[in-house]
């Protein structure tokens, strides 16, 4: 049997499998710092962080690092602070992505209920599958063994009768646990919680709802539905209210339509430099143009997304002249808007190129007034030559200039 989680409160609510715990949330654990010891095994029982090297900051911090203070989303002078004998290893997207795929697939071979929610974690519905794989739990025993066996990086599981729950009991079996909360012990399990616990209780809700001497999910549930409305408001109250009362009726949903096609990057270290963060939006833009040919569509908008050092945010959008699934119009577009924003001296934190606006390319293509074709049939044909060669068979000239890639790591 797995080890028994770490939380007294979680341990009182072991059970056996009932017919409603259906809903399993995959966490993989500290999963950027698990990859990186895989290639590091001499740094294993140290403090490690992946992150940025001098400025930026902690995005995933393995458990040794916990124990000194040090947490996802802390500054990297803070965490050194914290931990001087701290280990920061620079991040290596493409690999976590590699290794997210190939987990992602163990989920998929189990069922097609799966939701993915980020790099390292997943909701799955496995009511179908408990004629071929047995109970949730040991659905949950087989999946971390796979897992474990397959990518030797360990994953914690909550099981539950919804996705709330089974968010909760995930933390609660970490580090490389399972829990099951059987469907009557929810509400006791819940009630025994701390209010932060719930979703959307952050801190200001938190400390208000103090004010009220309200410092357990129970003490919530016993304000009642009616004066939560009164002190959060109507939407946030009876979210919250029902979210304490175990009411959760959000199906597991594998799969979205698209109504945009963006992609963003957090960088550790921050960019001040914008020639290279023309560089990266010129790398999204020609993502986003890939994905829309690929799924036979057009996009009329074009927006970006900037987040600043100080984590402020600001949007941009224009509408084009003409639909495109064409890098370098969403690319001429997302520089003509990149244009007006000014780079303060800290940096920019997050960048993102987004097309929306879609519409069906088979309805036909007006073109640009300045464009005869040729632009299109060019990416057109290196997406040919990647399918047949791989993704980095080809790249934009520009891209290629640099000894660093788009994310601000030296290339091979």
């Amino acid at each position: 049997m797995s080890r028994a989680p770490r939380s007294p409160a979680a341990r009182r609510f072991w059970g056996d499998d009932d017919s409603a715990t259906n809903i399993l949330h995959i966490d993989m654990d500290a999963f950027f710092v698990s990859v990186e010891l895989l290639r590091r095994p001499e740094l294993r029982g140290k403090p490690v962080a992946v992150g940025g090297q001098e400025r930026g900051v902690i995005s995933a911090a393995s458990y040794e690092a916990r124990a000194f203070g040090v947490n996802s989303a802390m500054p990297v002078a803070q965490a050194k602070r914290a931990c001087p004998q701290l280990v920061i290893l620079p991040p290596t997207m493409d690999l976590y992505a590699e290794v997210s795929q190939r987990v992602m697939k163990i989920l998929h071979d189990v069922t097609p209920l799966v939701e993915q929610l980020s790099v390292d974690e997943a909701f799955l519905d496995v009511a179908g599958a408990r004629k071929i794989f047995g109970s949730p739990v040991q659905i949950a025993q087989q999946i971390r063994a796979e897992i474990r066996r397959s990518e030797h990086i360990p994953a914690s599981i909550g099981i539950a009768s919804t996705k709330h729950v089974a968010k909760i009991a995930s933390a609660h079996a970490k580090p490389d646990g399972w829990l099951l909360i059987p469907e009557e012990a929810t509400l006791a399990f819940l009630h025994s919680l701390p209010v932060g616990a719930l979703w959307g209780v952050g801190e200001v809700t938190r400390r208000r709802l103090e004010g009220y001497g309200v410092r357990t999910v129970k003490d919530l549930a016993d304000l009642g539905r009616q004066t939560l409305i009164h002190l959060l408001g109507q939407a946030a109250g009876n979210q919250l209210y029902e979210l304490a009362m175990g009411i959760d009726p959000r199906a597991v949903t594998p799969v979205r339509e698209d109504k945009s096609y963006s992609r963003e990057q957090t960088f550790f270290d921050p960019v001040t430099d914008r020639t290279h963060a023309e560089k990266i939006m010129l790398d999204q833009s020609h993502d986003a143009a890939r994905r829309l040919r690929k799924n036979g569509m057009l996009a009329r908008t074009v927006s970006i997304k900037v987040r600043f050092t100080d984590f402020s945010t600001i949007t941009r959008s224009l509408t084009l002249g003409a639909p495109t699934a064409t890098g370098a119009d969403i690319y001429a577009a997302a520089c003509q808007l990149f244009n007006e924003v000014t780079i303060p001296k800290g940096g920019i934190r997050l960048l993102g190129v987004k097309a929306d606006q879609l519409s069906d390319a088979g309805l036909g293509l007006q073109l640009a007034l300045d464009d005869d074709g040729r632009r299109s049939r060019a990416e057109e044909v290196m997406d040919s030559i990647r399918s047949k060669f791989g993704a980095g068979a080809l790249s934009q000239a520009s891209l290629l200039e640099s000894d660093e890639d788009a994310g601000g790591r030296k290339r091979n």
